[in-house]
């Protein structure tokens, strides 16, 4: 396959396989995806929607949030991981929101990245979701799959946001990107991968990948 034929056989089974795209972190607004997204670093989704109902029964905005302590929502976050971290993050731009923003979630990757704890997949994500700007983040599935189908170098996570940015179209990012994720969760996992199951890999997929697969697998 060439690699437009590539592009274009993802685009068309991903949408065959999730014609209807769920959101992973439940939130109701801006602000409350931001938080969540923050929360989610190196943490899983299923754990992150876990615990933002309880912290959201206390602060659901960044006027009561900074009425908490740090202490007080690290408390409460506590089972996400990196809680000193991220309470410090949510406290913090809670108050700059407050202060530079109106207690509004900006709506560029400038201010948002400028944010205590936020960086460019976050603001990416909110910018996405959020606002419905096209933005493309890059999580470990994408990277993982993106390299998985000869897409992109694996190089790092910068590279792979620009090959995918130069290889799908624009209009399409903000559902791909999700739609990729929940393809790897479900398909094409890091672990427990079964490649007979894995139909974009096992059609499209870097040919040192697929070997390297059943050579793991005979032994």
């Amino acid at each position: 396959m060439t690699k437009q034929e590539s592009v274009d056989f993802v685009i068309k089974t991903l949408n065959n396989i999730y014609p209807h795209i769920p959101i992973p972190l439940d939130h109701k607004d801006p602000y409350t995806l931001l938080i969540a997204v923050l929360m989610s670093a190196q943490s899983t989704d299923v754990r992150v929607n876990q615990i933002t109902p309880l912290l959201f029964e206390v602060a659901d905005n960044p006027y009561d949030m900074i009425k908490l302590s740090v202490e007080e929502i690290r408390d409460i976050i506590k089972p996400v991981g990196l809680s000193p971290m991220k309470s410090k993050g949510i406290h913090g731009l809670s108050k700059i929101l407050i202060e530079k923003h109106d207690g509004k979630v900006p709506q560029s990757f400038e201010a948002l990245e400028e944010l205590p704890a936020v960086g460019h997949k976050t603001a990416s994500v909110v910018m996405s979701q959020a606002f419905g700007v096209p933005a493309f983040p890059v999580d470990t599935h994408i990277h993982r799959l993106m390299y998985r189908w000869n897409l992109s170098s694996g190089k790092n996570v910068v590279q792979t946001e620009k090959d995918a940015k130069r290889l799908f179209p624009k209009e399409l990012w903000n559902d791909l990107h999700l739609q990729i994720i929940w393809y790897g969760r479900e398909y094409s996992p890091a672990r427990g991968w079964d490649l007979e199951k894995d139909i974009i890999t096992k059609t499209i997929g870097r040919k040192s990948v697929i070997k390297e697969y059943y050579k793991k697998k005979k032994s």
